[in-house]
């Protein structure tokens, strides 16, 4: 499974945040990225804005993650399976 997030349109309402703490985190400036270790800054020790990635297994579960993608009230998450097919929210 792969999420993408569209920060432009984020407004920060932060419920993906709330239903999903292992995926999805806000920015200084309360956008939502994802969360992936993979994209840890070694020199900052923090995560850069990772808008797009694949589901790992840090990550919450399937369902918890299109649940928070649900909650977005803008819609800026969207949800791929592995064959690139969009997961209807």
């Amino acid at each position: 499974m792969r999420i993408t997030v569209d920060q432009e349109i984020c407004i920060g309402a932060a419920s993906c945040v709330l239903l999903a703490p292992k995926t999805f985190g806000l920015n200084g400036e309360g956008k939502v990225f994802v969360l992936n270790e993979d994209a840890l800054d070694s020199k900052k020790g923090e995560m850069s804005d990772v808008t797009e990635s694949i589901v790992t297994v840090n990550m919450d579960e399937r369902e918890t993650i299109l649940d928070a993608a649900r909650s977005c009230p803008v819609f800026a998450i969207k949800v791929f399976e592995d064959d690139g097919t969009e997961i209807a929210l």
